[in-house]
């Protein structure tokens, strides 16, 4: 079987072009797969990636150009398309997906398009439908995300495929990169990954730090504007903040390592599941994560549910405090994590399933 490939790759600066690189790597060894960065005939089957920024746009344009597999990243495209149409063009796609009766709110949503990071309504529209009905098939990664689709394009074939985990060799450095971030060995490790942008809540984690009197807030990865990073400069000029920018894989596992308790929020929510809850997850951390579809599946006590709304701030301290007085209840969440991630979450699980649906949807 020929398979064709699109996707971001490393060093693409996403999640996503990590997660094609690791599942590349295993199906190239079960069947015979070309890395395209537009299409063309020959391919038994196409494997597209698409997340949720312009990064992603020559994924889209190809999946529509060769039907074929479609993963979704995130199971909202709102924000791509706003950056990838003019006014008309945005407003007709948003009329195709949502109806000729809301065009009056497609043009709203365009002039209001600066605040498309947290308002709810663009993730409430998530602009799917065309994407989704041109595929062969479409992977998701969770019940929040195959909803999203099946709503758009009640006809979809739908196959929901865990986020992956490849277990990573730890570097053993914990002392070392405490010392050298300054870090005493009795301080809580609070750690959040990824691009800073709302819905990831940092704003109510920078809220939530003085709950922990012993504690110190990572921050790894940059801001996603100007604008946000000015409205959080007051919080995160407190001295138990830790800013890191972007940084490399190997400097991530390092941060990994001496993290006691990794907080990733999501709302609103993209419909994604994140690689960086998986990771963390996988090596045996708590993670807190929103109480929402896409985090329905974890059993219970092997997360920490926070419920997005008012009291988002309030749980969030309230559980912080909990565990950062509690080593046994980090280390029981982080065991269960650990079992979760390894029973369901294995790449090679991961590409069999599709190869899978690569065969059957020739």
């Amino acid at each position: 079987m020929r398979l064709a490939f699109v996707s971001p790759l490393p060093p693409a600066p996403t999640g996503v072009a990590d997660y094609a690189a690791g599942l590349l790597e295993v199906l190239r060894r079960r069947a015979e797969v070309e890395i395209l960065r537009q299409t063309r005939p020959g391919f038994d089957n196409y494997i597209y990636h698409i997340g949720n920024n312009s990064l992603h746009l020559p994924a889209y344009r190809a999946a529509q150009a060769e039907p074929g597999i479609t993963v979704l990243h995130d199971a909202v495209l709102h924000h791509l398309l706003l950056g990838s149409h003019d006014e008309h063009g945005y407003v007709e796609e948003f009329v195709y997906n949502a109806g000729e009766w809301l065009r009056d709110l497609g043009r709203d949503l365009w002039r209001s398009r600066s605040r498309s990071g947290s308002d709810f309504r663009y993730f409430q529209y998530p602009m799917l439908r065309r994407l989704v009905e041109r595929s062969r098939a479409v992977v998701v990664h969770n019940p929040g995300a195959r909803r999203r689709v099946e709503a758009a394009a009640p006809s979809a074939r739908v196959t929901q495929i865990p986020h992956y985990f490849r277990p990573p060799r730890l570097p053993g450095e914990a002392r070392r990169t405490r010392d050298r971030l300054g870090i005493a060995s009795d301080e809580i490790v609070v750690a959040a990954f990824g691009y800073l942008r709302e819905s990831k809540r940092v704003s109510s984690i920078l809220r939530a730090l003085p709950a922990l009197p012993r504690g110190r807030l990572l921050l790894v990865g940059r801001a996603v504007s100007s604008d946000l990073e000015r409205s959080l400069e007051p919080l995160m000029r407190a001295p138990r903040v830790i800013r890191t920018g972007r940084v490399s894989e190997a400097e991530f596992w390092r941060l990994a390592e001496i993290t006691d308790i990794c907080v990733s929020l999501r709302s609103p929510s993209a419909g994604e599941t994140s690689g960086i809850t998986i990771k963390m997850m996988g090596i045996g951390k708590p993670v807190l994560v929103t109480n929402s579809e896409e985090a329905e599946e974890f059993p219970g006590m092997a997360v920490v549910r926070v419920d997005s709304g008012e009291a988002e701030v309030e749980m969030l301290a309230h559980y912080l405090r909990a565990l950062a007085d509690s080593r046994e209840m980090r280390e029981e969440i982080g065991r269960r994590a650990a079992a979760c991630i390894a029973e369901h979450h294995s790449l090679e699980k991961a590409a069999s399933l599709y190869l899978d649906l690569a065969r059957q949807t020739v």
